[in-house]
């Protein structure tokens, strides 16, 4: 799950143009009635439906087909400095995903443990 910290957060808009993804978003935002909780959505090339990831919500997806091509738009440009993350499967989230995770970069998988 990724998310620039600030002066660089960025909101995202997020298409799957080729295939389908399992998205996931989580609100970070400290205070918010929302905080922690998350929200999930398939985004394909049947529907063309688009997800709008706000500033300060960590997102990821987990691929549903082969060949899959997601095109995002994004407020700010990558700041790799200020680039974080927590694993796919951090206890504090209990995410669901409909597939078995079977590829994952090294990156994804040396998130520490989320922290508010």
């Amino acid at each position: 799950m990724h998310f620039q910290k600030a002066p660089a957060s960025e909101a995202k808009l997020v298409r799957c143009l080729r295939g389908g993804i399992h998205d996931i978003i989580i609100d970070l935002r400290p205070g918010s009635v929302t905080f922690r909780k998350h929200f999930a959505v398939e985004l394909n090339d049947e529907t063309y439906r688009a997800l709008y990831v706000p500033e300060s919500f960590a997102h990821g997806f987990q691929s549903l087909a082969d060949s899959t091509l997601v095109e995002y738009q994004m407020s700010e440009y990558y700041a790799p400095e200020y680039g974080t993350g927590f694993r796919y499967d951090d206890a504090a989230f209990a995410l669901s995903w409909p597939l078995s995770v079977t590829n994952i970069s090294e990156q994804d998988l040396a998130w520490p443990a989320f922290s508010p």
